[in-house]
């Protein structure tokens, strides 16, 4: 009979924890469901925001709140979920814009250099825009580089190689792409074009016969009525890309405004799909401009503001994801010459971008009577660098003043370029404790920050195939995807 108690007590315990072990099972299986919303009634995102600060890591997002510290903070640090993403391309760890923006584009791995096409370059990869277009929904990519530079191309365009310009430019009249705004299309430049029969003549004139609207200032795209196929742009440089935020002239409209305007032209029962790229982060970082990148992730915060500001309205329907395709620069807040130390808020001295201060440089060669006393002076008012401060980074000691004379000196030597511009720029950098170990690409993860409908499935660490496939899936596009 002992033995019998023995043994009802044990099949009682082992079914008290089997049902325990079941009921935290279910328990932490409903909690991950609540949390990225695969277990609720599949309600999907009406308008998808996806934004992406080109070259923008972790601690480029650091360096602004640091630069801004001044009881303002970026939007971006104000969403809920935040997540971690690889970023390496198919056949190498340090990517590059086109097998990363692929892989944001189309949750597929592709090999460097290539704009949404499989490894082979045989084979074309359906882009989320592309399904969202199939769904019926209305689509629109900003970027503040040319609209056919490589992270924007990847969206809308299909290419063995980015360096085809022109090739990808004229993909955009056929793309079915409802909104188009920020650079210009760099493709579209005579260097760019190819001689017959590969010319199939103007980018501009091929973009009006597809019935694109096509406006070059702020003006002209306020006029613009809702569900007009519209391609916006505004002043560009060489590249075909807008101003740097810090150098940008009021006249120009900026990122936030092309977003603005985008969402107004997009807003349709039926929703839309929109990816916005802050493009200019990423030039900044390859220059080691610190100040310059800061501005940038700014004016792309400001975006996504405005992104935030349609998601208040419209909380339920709403995803808006922000993340980068890779870092660059190799970015660090600190550095051996300052120790634990750091001056960050000395960035708020720099008053233009590096490339505007080389710019000087080069009209001073070019005159040819600029002495270096007079270009201290600029030196001064766009750096802060010689300037009387309490700070003694600021302070013009005897070796700093000697290194600045030697590279001024060569920089205006008719057969030497500008080593002036980089000295200048890395002194402020070294004085306020900012640290580059590039000026290219690194392979570092990057941050993804998500709020809205479903946002719970961006935390964690994975893939950046997976935020395509995410947004695939929240959207309700997979039926599309072939």
């Amino acid at each position: 009979m002992n033995n019998w108690n023995r043994l009802s007590r044990l099949i009682v315990t082992a079914q008290f924890l089997f049902f325990s072990l079941h009921t935290l099972i279910l328990f932490a299986w409903s909690a991950s469901c609540l949390a990225d919303g695969r277990g609720s009634d599949r309600k999907t995102a009406r308008y998808v925001f996806l934004f992406i600060g080109d070259g923008m890591g972790p601690a480029q997002i650091k360096l602004t709140d640091a630069v801004l510290d001044n009881g303002h903070t970026l939007k971006m640090r104000s969403f809920p979920v935040v997540g971690m993403a690889t970023t390496h391309a198919l056949e190498r760890y340090v990517t590059d814009s086109g097998a990363a923006g692929t892989a944001l584009a189309t949750g597929k791995k592709t090999t460097v250099g290539t704009i949404s096409m499989a490894a082979n370059h045989l084979d074309t990869l359906v882009t989320i825009v592309e399904m969202a277009k199939a769904k019926g929904m209305k689509t629109g990519i900003v970027s503040s580089v040319g609209i056919n530079d490589a992270t924007p191309a990847c969206f809308y365009a299909h290419s063995a190689s980015r360096t085809n310009r022109y090739e990808i430019a004229t993909q955009m009249a056929s793309s079915g792409v409802d909104y188009f705004g920020g650079g210009y299309a760099e493709g579209n430049f005579p260097e760019n074009r190819p001689k017959a029969p590969a010319f199939k003549g103007d980018i501009a004139e091929r973009m009006q016969s597809a019935n694109y609207l096509i406006t070059r200032n702020r003006n002209e795209l306020k006029k613009v009525k809702q569900g007009t196929r519209c391609w916006a742009y505004t002043g560009y440089d060489a590249n075909g890309a807008l101003e740097y935020a810090l150098d940008r002239n009021q006249e120009s409209v900026a990122l936030d405004e092309f977003t603005r305007e985008g969402i107004r032209l997009l807003d349709n029962p039926r929703g839309f799909l929109m990816m916005i790229e802050g493009g200019k982060i990423d030039w900044a970082c390859h220059a080691n401009d610190a100040a310059a990148a800061a501005h940038d992730v700014i004016a792309f915060d400001n975006a996504i503001a405005e992104a935030l500001a349609f998601y208040h309205r419209h909380p339920l329907e709403t995803l808006i994801v922000v993340t980068a395709d890779h870092e660059c620069g190799g970015l660090s807040l600190g550095n051996r010459a300052n120790g634990y130390d750091t001056r960050i808020s000395l960035l708020r001295r720099q008053k233009i971008s590096q490339q505007r201060f080389a710019e000087k440089v080069s009209s001073w060669k070019k005159l040819g009577t600029l002495s270096f006393p007079m270009a201290m002076d600029s030196v001064r008012v766009y750096f802060g660098i010689g300037m009387k401060s309490a700070d003694s980074q600021l302070t013009l000691t005897p070796t700093k003043y000697k290194t600045l004379e030697e590279a001024y000196t060569t920089s205006m030597k008719p057969e030497s370029t500008d080593t002036f511009t980089p000295v200048v720029t890395e002194m402020l950098n070294l004085g306020a404790g900012i640290g580059w170990t590039s000026s290219v690409h690194t392979t570092l993860p990057v941050e993804v920050l998500a709020i809205g409908r479903n946002a719970g499935l961006f935390s964690g660490f994975y893939d950046n195939t997976d935020i395509a496939k995410k947004i695939i899936w929240i959207a309700g596009l997979e039926k599309h995807q072939q």
